[in-house]
């Protein structure tokens, strides 16, 4: 099951299913799930990188992860299989098949007090709070896994998260997207009332942000739309990151949406943002 036969301390931990995003042409996929997209934006901004995930322990080698992120993987028979369909009403999904289940007790000790825990699950394959003896500085969330449900057919469709409250109280920060609460304004600010720190992607809109009682909104610059896949992972890595180092969610946010807004220009894992982009950005003021 660990593909590290040692482990050392990290920066951010990036805890979901690695998945495999079916592309229309026959068997060809790209590598996805929040994990995968935030454990490499973490990595692209200079931190040690840890990753629990699920995936066939024989075909992990053929992801190309950089050989300094550390994974331990709970072995699988299939990966978690998704198809992402763009359609004039938005973006719907279907589960093709499922990996196995994570369980918090296979993280090592010397990653339970990791600086920035993030939780991001895609399908339900996690406890959506930590169990005792875990302590980092910063738990993000990234919700949308616990909001989706499916039929026998693999249709994937919205569903309560039903530990939101609890979930969102331990939790120091979270993000979620327009589409992941339909767009529920109540929801929304219910959600936002359990947070410390809540944020709202909304595409090509950019960013809400609610932080002690205040809403501020971050639109991105206007960009060529390629791929919006992976977006918001990258936005939720890049603002916990900048939110742990700063202290600032302002900041935070501004510095998440520019690198995000860079990232919709490219397809796949090609969207992890570069040092260019990095550099840029880190130089933006508010």
């Amino acid at each position: 099951m660990l593909t590290h036969p040692s482990y050392q301390k990290i920066d951010y931990l990036a805890i979901g299913h690695f998945s495999k995003d079916l592309l229309p042409e026959g068997d060809a996929y790209l590598l996805g799930g929040t994990a995968a997209y935030a454990a490499l934006t973490a990595h692209a901004l200079g931190l040690r990188v840890g990753i629990l995930t699920s995936f066939p322990t024989e075909e992990l080698d053929s992801l190309n992860i950089p050989a300094d992120i550390q994974i331990v993987n709970i072995p699988a028979e299939k990966a978690t299989t998704l198809d992402n369909i763009e359609t004039p009403a938005g973006r719907t999904q279907c589960i093709h098949a499922y990996a196995a289940q994570i369980d918090f007790g296979q993280i090592p000790e010397a990653w339970r007090k990791t600086p920035i825990i993030h939780l991001g699950p895609i399908v339900q394959e996690m406890q959506s709070t930590l169990p005792a003896g875990f302590s980092p500085s910063l738990l993000g969330l990234t919700p949308q896994g616990w909001m989706r449900s499916w039929e026998t057919d693999g249709n994937i469709s919205p569903s309560k998260w039903s530990e939101a409250e609890a979930s969102l109280q331990q939790a120091g920060t979270a993000v979620l997207s327009i589409e992941d609460v339909q767009e529920d304004e109540e929801l929304i600010e219910e959600y936002s009332l359990n947070s410390r720190i809540l944020a709202i992607t909304e595409g090509a809109e950019g960013v809400r942000l609610y932080w002690n009682g205040d809403l501020r909104r971050f639109r991105p610059p206007t960009v060529e739309v390629f791929d919006t896949t992976g977006a918001g992972d990258i936005f939720a890595a890049a603002f916990f990151i900048r939110l742990y180092q700063t202290r600032d969610p302002w900041e935070a946010a501004r510095f998440g949406v520019c690198l995000a807004s860079q990232s919709v220009t490219r397809r796949g894992i090609a969207s992890i943002p570069t040092k260019e982009e990095i550099q840029s950005c880190q130089m933006e003021v508010l």
